[in-house]
């Protein structure tokens, strides 16, 4: 048993962080900020696919089975374990009502803390989660950052819901209510 993610045989490959950031600021600077978003979340979303085969491959290595076999309660110690030994940070895990998880991310990689962007910037993770965890519910998932290191915030923070419950929150906050209060109100 091995203890490293061999990546070409995952299906996936590393970049560095100042490769994603330089691509970041090559698709916000040329196509503006909506378009590079969708730009990036569909790359992201595109990912999930092979990072929850390596995943799967990665939990059996480690002697956890596949995905679906792990209890809920280990799954945030091993999605960080996971994520971290590929670079992307540490991950943890809080419900915010009914259908409103909530990942914190205090050291994600793709977040460039200097940026100070007006609006989240982990757009690439967002299409990524998107898929990720919708694969591992067995249902489609949608993702929201609401909270950045690359607008300043402590960490990032990603909702995760159906997309009736995360439209209800974007709704909301919209109109001014705090995305915790509109989470936990739908």
């Amino acid at each position: 048993m091995t203890d490293s993610i061999q990546l070409g045989e995952s299906g996936m490959l590393a970049i560095t962080r100042d490769a994603l950031a330089a691509l970041h600021g090559a698709l916000f600077r040329d196509l503006g900020g909506e378009a590079a978003a969708g730009y990036l979340q569909e790359a992201g979303y595109a990912g999930g696919a092979a990072l929850f085969a390596a995943f799967n491959a990665w939990t059996a290595q480690h002697g956890y089975g596949t995905a679906d076999s792990i209890a809920a309660a280990d799954f945030p110690q091993l999605a960080t374990q996971f994520f971290g030994d590929l670079g992307w940070g540490s991950i943890s895990m809080t419900t915010l009502g009914e259908a409103v998880a909530a990942l914190d991310c205090e050291n994600w990689g793709e977040a460039e803390p200097d940026a100070a962007m007006e609006f989240p910037g982990c757009h690439l993770t967002t299409g990524m989660f998107a898929d990720f965890f919708g694969r591992l519910a067995g249902t489609p998932m949608a993702v929201m950052e609401v909270e950045c290191r690359s607008m300043g915030s402590p960490h990032c923070r990603f909702l995760l819901g159906n997309a009736e419950s995360l439209h209800h929150v974007f709704e909301e906050m919209s109109r001014g209510v705090a995305y915790t209060d509109a989470a936990t109100a739908g």
